[in-house]
């Protein structure tokens, strides 16, 4: 018997923390695999939700070499003895230049692709339809390195705000016959970019699925502070902001009892710990790091704050809203789209002492986090549906 199931391949860095990854999961989960044969390809077999990927999906193999550009130097240079080795050695020289070059880490990884694609190998695969689900190598990798009558690529940030350079994706978007986005917003940030390619711009929504969360939620949590908490939950990068929230708390903590907790890693963590020990706050902010299930974390504290300097979906705030949390936002490109302000939520500007102001006021008036939640929970937040519009995506003809 024939098997009549369409092959997809989706293919992505890793699965570590982060809004993109959660969403290719959440995706992952919703799947009809009575329809849909499904490879998964990881340039990294790491990430806290490799656990939670279906059994139904046939995860491919880490490619070879693609970890001797994702090590420290020195590493790279004990490893690589042999002929082959040398060779890999050659091209990591030319993707650090890169990355020295150009101190955009986006864009660097736009221009390295160039070099980085001559240490991985073609999959040997065809497929009915390749989804490079992240902007740069993961569609760069759609395009070059896959066999598949129909490619689609996501991007699932601000375009703009990365400062990405639009020559490079051009030759790909051309290749592509979608490409995908999570908001309008979105949407009309990167039609500006491209306005040729506006026919292959999709807006579909991350898939967030409220029964799940609302479950996951119910968990217990050993290591949350007693009092009031404000938490944060992202990448500890610059594009969150954490830095501007750190120097609103040294101002807010001084007129208000509250703590702060952390969830994330990044590579702006050790700074934000020495400021946070330098200005002797390590009693009242907590660094919990990543969790697997952070949304009873997200239940248990009384406010969320996220001071991103912009966003793409921001599935987390999404999640806050499931759970009825109170919410602030800085007035980032998409935070309209979220939050209607003073009605279900509270936008600030990106300004430290509004900020804190508004984070004082949100920590201080029970009425108005009341109102807030009395408004998020008469809604329905869910996404699940949006599952229809990926199936018309990879099914159309055209």
């Amino acid at each position: 018997m024939t098997n009549s199931k369409k092959n997809l391949l989706f293919i992505m860095n890793d699965l570590r923390c982060g809004g993109a990854e959660k969403s290719l999961i959440s995706l992952l989960q919703t799947i009809d695999y009575r329809k849909y044969s499904v490879d998964l390809f990881l340039f990294q077999h790491r990430g806290i939700f490799l656990n939670q990927i279906p059994k139904a999906v046939n995860l491919l193999e880490e490619p070879h070499y693609y970890k001797y550009f994702d090590m420290p130097f020195s590493e790279v240079v004990k490893s690589c003895f042999n002929k082959n080795g040398i060779r890999i050695l050659f091209l990591r020289v030319l993707v650090s230049l890169y990355y020295l070059l150009d101190k955009n880490s986006a864009r660097a990884e736009q221009k390295s692709w160039k070099i980085l694609r001559y240490a991985l190998k073609r999959l040997t695969k065809e497929y009915d339809v390749a989804i490079g689900y992240l902007e740069k190598t993961p569609n760069y990798f759609c395009v070059d390195k896959v066999t598949a009558k129909r490619k689609i690529g996501y991007v699932l940030n601000d375009y703009v705000k990365l400062k990405m350079d639009p020559s490079v994706d051009k030759n790909y978007f051309e290749v592509l016959d979608f490409i995908v986005v999570d908001s309008k917003p979105s949407w009309d940030i990167i039609v500006h970019q491209f306005p040729n390619f506006q026919h292959k711009f999709k807006i579909i929504q991350s898939i967030i699925s409220t029964d799940s969360i609302q479950s996951l939620a119910n968990e217990q949590v050993a290591d949350f502070p007693d009092g009031f908490s404000v938490i944060s939950i992202g990448r500890l990068a610059y594009q969150k902001g954490y830095d501007l929230a750190l120097e609103a708390m040294q101002i807010a903590m001084q007129k208000a009892s509250f703590n702060w907790i952390i969830l994330g890693e990044g590579q702006e963590k050790r700074e934000l710990q020495e400021k946070i020990a330098t200005l002797g706050l390590g009693h009242r902010i907590f660094f919990l790091g990543i969790k697997e299930n952070h949304y009873s974390y997200l239940k248990k504290a009384d406010l969320f704050l996220h001071t991103a300097r912009f966003e793409g979906y921001g599935i987390v705030i999404q999640e806050a809203k499931i759970l009825n949390k109170a919410i602030l936002l800085t007035d980032f490109n998409t935070a309209t789209h979220h939050i209607e302000h003073e009605k279900n939520g509270y936008i600030c500007s990106m300004k430290v002492d509004d900020i804190a102001a508004s984070i004082v006021r949100l920590v201080s008036d029970t009425s108005i986090r009341m109102q807030f939640q009395k408004q998020l929970a008469s809604s329905f937040y869910g996404t699940e549906n949006e599952i229809e519009n990926f199936y018309t995506l990879i099914d159309s003809e055209s």
